[in-house]
């Protein structure tokens, strides 16, 4: 049995969990479009565990990336909320939100994201997926509320999409800092005419 670095068991047990989700998220990341998930033989060397002990936390490699799914995303809508709560005023916030989640996509997330599409189970995914997007746009549209936009509803579905577009770019090559100039380019006049429209009423 592994030496217990922690002062619980239970404290223990949730560090040894995390690690073997830590190397699961590195080894998909590091091959996203490997149609075959890391065994769980794979994620107990690279977290330092005996194969034998991933048994005590996952009973399959599918539970696995269960788990990982279930963990991931909603780092992805942490990581996004905190970077719009940084800011006070409304356009400041749905600039944040794009950079967020551009940033997010350059650092790899989506990679792996992508991987856990290919290689988990189709309705642990979809489940996590509405989830992630529903706890994204909440906050989105609040923004563009709080801007002044007649249609927040829509308009986030909008702004959604000009990420999923720079998404892709990014994809193919074009860097964070471009990406984010183009973003700002194309929102920043129609966050200003918001915010026009908001001193003249």
């Amino acid at each position: 049995m592994p030496k217990i670095q922690a002062s619980t068991v239970a404290e223990h047990r949730v560090q040894q969990r995390a690690a073997l989700l830590d190397a699961a998220r590195n080894l998909l990341s590091r091959n996203p479009t490997e149609q075959q998930p890391p065994s769980l033989a794979e994620v107990a060397r690279l977290a330092g565990l005996a194969r034998s002990s991933v048994y005590s936390y996952f009973r399959s490699r599918e539970d696995l990336l269960d788990a990982l799914i279930a963990d991931t995303f909603p780092r992805w809508s942490a990581y996004v909320t905190e970077q719009m709560d940084r800011h006070r005023e409304p356009g400041r916030r749905v600039l944040a939100y794009v950079d967020a989640n551009l940033h997010l996509v350059a650092r790899g997330d989506h990679a792996l994201a992508r991987a856990l599409a290919s290689a988990g189970r189709a309705d642990t995914l979809a489940t996590s997926s509405r989830l992630l997007h529903d706890e994204l746009r909440t906050p989105l549209v609040a923004a563009l509320r709080a801007h002044g936009a007649p249609d927040p509803v829509r308009m986030a579905e909008v702004i959604q999409s000009v990420v999923f577009a720079l998404t892709r770019m990014i994809e193919d090559g074009t860097s964070e800092r471009k990406a984010r100039r183009l973003a700002h380019e194309l929102l920043e006049p129609y966050l200003r005419l918001g915010g026009d429209r908001q001193r003249d009423a």
